[in-house]
């Protein structure tokens, strides 16, 4: 369609322009008519810069598998298209949405090279304004991001250091405890092995010392008051045979899953005159078999902290991968379960049938912890006793990770915002306002997914929808 200077000049883009300078638009652009539908796609590259003369325009962001509206306006002179050709090869030169018109819609669409040149030649102070502008808040947004990252990460490394330090100081006790047990074990042999006791009396000794300790392997857990029951009849059992202090050894042998009906057959096989000896002997492997377990889940402790940190980490692994997104929660729980604490019930309800998907398993980390410090936070608000409930299901084609927690509750009149960069309802010097939107992009942006929340008080719902195939690998934007 033919170009009119005088048309394009009346637009507010064009409006302080020379003759000269619309003419050359005019030479170099074109005005062209589109009839209904798509103009350009979202990732494809960026051609051309279209400036609507009349007609009605709809740009739409594409989110998991949908197309989202994001603008619809009939204006004259709105403009999208190739808008940052004048940075060139310095940024990805792809359309970051998409373009259709609702009714035949008249563009004038200058190509993307010329409207490059243009804004160097006619605007060089602007262009690198512009520059300035893009480039710094590419930049902003990382450092943020990385910061955001490291704050993360040394909530994180106290909440480690703590949940390691537990277990490791239980087994340096249980260590030193083993070692004053060990000690004893051996003045009683040698005690046993100085005194009149026969060769098959020792034998049958040894042999209760061994299926004593598989006892204790098998020591059934018991409530409170079975416990309670169980050490009042051991006790009366002791004194009733003359042991001495029967009350100290009771709540040992009950631990290790020894009765009376046990002791009977001990008294039974090794008879009255060495049963005082025998029972001492049972009561050092008891301690023994106790604190040898105690180190071993302590130490097993922190071997699955070590493990959940890799794994929370995604150390010596591929950044982008197929995940079984459960390992990724537990070890993020387990990460966080410090600063979770005791009053917050965890509730994991897991469908195990859920497929692997391809994702970046650092960067889910990252936002699985970014929902679950909101809703220990939202729980602790509404008065520290609460639940979170981590849940997994299929939707379609789409893998769901909802976190529902009981707190406060999000405000409807700020529902809208919270996804924003720097909003935040904590208090000055507990948040960074950058949580939810970092999530957001690495979601949305990174894995073509979505996120997003229900909420009344007491019932609030992030849900997290990821595909369950690859993503398209030719991504407009990266997190931060």
């Amino acid at each position: 369609m033919p170009c009119s200077p005088q048309e394009i000049g009346e637009l507010f883009l064009f409006e302080k322009l020379t003759p000269g300078q619309l003419g050359r638009l005019c030479a170099e652009g074109r005005v062209e008519l589109f009839e209904p539908g798509p103009v350009y796609a979202e990732g494809d590259p960026a051609t051309c810069f279209y400036v609507m003369l009349q007609g009605t325009v709809v740009l739409s962001r594409r989110v998991g598998g949908d197309d989202v509206e994001v603008s619809r306006t009939s204006q004259r002179g709105v403009y999208a298209g190739s808008m940052q050709a004048y940075v060139g090869d310095r940024a990805p030169q792809v359309y970051t949405n998409s373009m259709r018109v609702t009714e035949p819609t008249r563009f004038f669409v200058l190509p993307a090279d010329t409207f490059a040149s243009i804004m160097q030649e006619w605007f060089p102070m602007a262009v690198h304004l512009l520059e300035g502008l893009f480039f710094g808040s590419k930049n902003t947004q990382r450092a943020i991001g990385q910061r955001e990252r490291l704050l993360a990460l040394g909530s994180l490394s106290a909440g480690l250091t703590h949940e390691l330090n537990n277990p490791a100081a239980a087994a340096v006790r249980a260590t030193a405890t083993l070692r004053e047990r060990v000690a004893k074990m051996r003045h009683k042999l040698a005690f046993i092995a100085e005194g009149p006791f026969s060769r098959d009396a020792l034998a049958e000794l040894i042999d209760i010392q061994d299926r004593t300790a598989e006892r204790v392997a098998k020591a059934p857990a018991l409530s409170p008051l079975e416990a309670a029951d169980r050490e009042d009849a051991v006790t009366d059992w002791l004194d009733d045979h003359g042991i001495t202090e029967g009350w100290r050894l009771a709540p040992t042998f009950v631990q290790a899953g020894l009765d009376t009906d046990w002791l009977d057959q001990v008294a039974a096989a090794v008879g009255e005159e060495i049963l005082p000896h025998a029972v001492s002997w049972l009561n050092y492997t008891v301690e023994t078999e106790l604190l040898m377990d105690e180190i071993e889940d302590s130490t097993t402790r922190i071997s699955h902290l070590v493990d959940a940190a890799k794994q929370y980490s995604q150390l010596d692994r591929a950044p982008h991968r197929v995940v079984d997104v459960h390992e990724l929660l537990d070890s993020t729980l387990l990460m966080l379960s410090g600063k979770i604490g005791p009053r917050i019930q965890v509730v994991k309800e897991y469908d195990r049938t859920l497929p692997s998907v391809p994702a970046y398993p650092a960067e889910l980390n990252q936002v699985w912890t970014n929902l679950i410090d909101n809703a220990v936070s939202a729980v602790n608000g509404a008065g520290g006793d609460g639940t979170l409930t981590v849940r997994t299901a299929r939707q379609g084609d789409r893998l769901l990770v909802e976190f529902r927690d009981t707190g406060t509750g999000i405000p409807e009149e700020i529902r809208g915002r919270i996804f924003d960069p720097f909003f935040t309802t904590k208090p000055v010097g507990e948040g960074t306002g950058l949580g939810l939107d970092i999530s957001w992009r690495i979601v949305v942006n990174k894995h073509h997914g979505s996120l997003q929340v229900e909420s009344v008080p007491g019932d609030t719902r992030f849900q997290v929808l990821l595909p369950l195939t690859a993503a398209d690998p030719d991504l407009t934007e990266e997190p931060a």
